[in-house]
């Protein structure tokens, strides 16, 4: 009898431990049991498949490992080390993990020096984690030089069946930038494929080019956009020219053009979002030029314009100044008053498709403060701070036109320390990015940055937004009056709730769990618009979790 009680306590115990260990409000957060302290911290969630959780890790500076668990317990079944084979006797750098349906694939780049060829290549991964010795060739990508190699981006369509890549790289002697785009099914076969040299023409005034973002949609179309803009002395006027380079599956993939012209505006950023009614929506941040034609670049506000995929039209671009209560929690009321306009320090993360047609535009305080570098030579160490603040949230009609507007008060920063050798940013003042989020190298993660940020869920209407904050923070919501977060280790989860009107209310935890475990924002996968898969930790004690939102 004895036996069985015991049996039946740690069955019990066993039952515990997987019910919710956290909720807020709708929210809630199941846990599952505590991985082992291999010191591979996790740093992305790939996706779930077959009753199998896949994940990358990183191990010390570059060690890239792929651990692999059950759905159900979460409990971890395998972890193995990226090794991806060679490419004509030389090392292929990682680059990124994806799971195409039921298949997983490592993506990895080498640079030939002699035939100035950047290549890219996909190796699958077996159930176990095990790298096949075959890997596929996806890009032999011609450039002009090392140094003007370029990048390659990637994008997963709305099904996550397949798989969208850009590389572009500079011509500079030709003034032209080169891109190649290529979508993939989840075997690796090539879908579409586009190469093109854009040219420029930067001896105009205050000139910029960009390529500016690209995009995949629910029907296999790919889409991307090209930005130009300069100032007509002349005129004293400045000129923004879009143009869409379209490339439609039902259409054989031909490429179709749709340009948009605007005068009098600087567009600062342009992201593209696909719609669910077979439209296209650009959207970014502008800002308002003076008599003589210079921009001002400080952000007036956001700006839509919207294209029928059917008929490649798009109506007039609508431009929405930031509203007066927006302001005043950005600038203070005196600022606001005098109609200034906001810091360009607010970069887009998320852009949501409502319910109606409309988008939810989040843009959140982003900096990056890169301090002195102590050591010598190769050796040396530079102290990187990551700043994630306040959110501007835009709420957008079906046509363009403003909705409503709030801010998320937060004030959240982590500081890691890299090598001077595989740092690439400059000047020792720091940067900042207008436009395009920041991209937290996957080696700086697990130290710190991943705590940033915030994870929005949106269903029927209302927008949910959890992140980390200051335990002092609880039930405050003017932003004047928000403390730091302070040490991450010791935050606790806090939820902002916007309703369909643009109505904010607050949750906190009804009670502070001593070294309860911390969310990672910046680590997670969604499964569905009410379903996600988190990673969470205390220190050295870290879990893989379900966040649920209930109906």
């Amino acid at each position: 009898m004895k036996k069985i009680n015991l049996f039946l306590f740690a069955f019990v115990l066993g039952i515990q431990f997987l019910v919710a260990q956290n909720k807020i409000d709708k929210v809630s957060l199941t846990y599952g049991e505590e991985l082992a302290d291999d010191k591979q911290k996790i740093v992305k969630i790939v996706g779930e498949s077959n009753n199998k959780i896949f994940a990358l890790a990183i191990k010390g500076k570059d060690d890239y490992f792929i651990k692999i668990f059950e759905s159900g317990s979460m409990k971890l079944v395998s972890s193995n080390p990226i090794v991806i084979p060679q490419i004509s006797d030389k090392e292929v750098d990682f680059e990124e993990i994806f799971l195409l349906n039921d298949n997983l694939y490592v993506i990895g780049s080498v640079y030939n020096k002699k035939d100035k060829i950047f290549n890219l290549v996909a190796t699958q991964v077996s159930d176990k984690g095990v790298l096949s010795k075959s890997p596929v060739v996806l890009f032999d990508a011609e450039v002009a030089k090392k140094s003007s190699r370029g990048d390659f981006y990637f994008k997963l369509s709305p099904d996550e069946g397949a798989l969208l890549v850009m590389h572009t790289s500079l011509f500079s002697k030709e003034d032209a930038v080169k891109y190649e785009v290529k979508l993939f099914d989840d075997k690796m076969g090539t879908l579409f494929s586009n190469t093109e040299k854009v040219k420029f023409d930067d001896s105009k005034k205050d000139y910029e080019f960009t390529i500016s973002d690209f995009e995949v949609n629910f029907q296999d179309d790919v889409f991307l956009v090209v930005n130009e803009s300069y100032r007509d002395s002349k005129k004293k006027e400045q000129i923004e020219k879009f143009e869409i380079h379209a490339f439609k599956r039902n259409n054989g993939y031909k490429k179709e053009i749709v340009n948009i012209d605007i005068k009098g505006k600087e567009i600062i950023n342009c992201k593209m979002i696909s719609t669910n009614k077979n439209t296209l929506k650009i959207v970014g941040f502008y800002s308002s030029v003076r008599e003589n034609g210079k921009a001002n670049k400080e952000l007036k506000g956001v700006y839509n314009a919207t294209i029928d995929l059917n008929t490649n039209s798009t109506n007039t671009v609508k431009f929405n100044e930031f509203d007066y209560a927006t302001k005043v929690k950005l600038l203070g009321e005196r600022r606001a008053k005098k109609g200034k306009d906001v810091k360009p320090y607010y970069n887009i993360t998320t852009i949501i498709e409502k319910n109606d047609g409309g988008l939810i535009v989040l843009s959140e305080f982003q900096f990056v403060y890169v301090g002195q570098s102590s050591g010598i030579g190769p050796l040396a160490a530079t102290p990187v701070t990551y700043t994630k603040n306040e959110i501007i949230i835009t709420s957008l009609k079906a046509d363009g036109t403003f909705e409503w507007g709030h801010v998320l008060p937060k004030e959240q920063s982590a500081t890691v320390t890299t090598l001077s050798i595989g740092f690439g940013m400059a000047g020792g003042n720091g940067s900042f990015a207008v436009g395009g989020s920041i991209q937290i190298p996957l080696t700086q993660l697990g130290k710190g940055p991943e705590y940033l940020g915030a994870i929005p869920i949106y269903k029927n209407g209302v927008l949910n937004l959890l992140f980390n904050d200051n335990v002092k923070n609880k039930g405050i919501t003017n932003i004047d009056d928000i403390r730091s977060l302070g040490n991450y280790n010791n935050a606790v989860p806090a939820l902002f709730i916007f309703d369909s009107n643009g109505n904010m209310t607050r949750k906190d935890p009804e009670e502070v769990i001593k070294n309860e475990l911390v969310l990672r924002p910046g680590v997670y996968y969604r499964k569905s618009d009410k379903e996600f898969i988190v990673y969470s930790s205390r220190k050295s004690k870290d879990k893989l979790g379900r966040m649920i939102l209930e109906d």
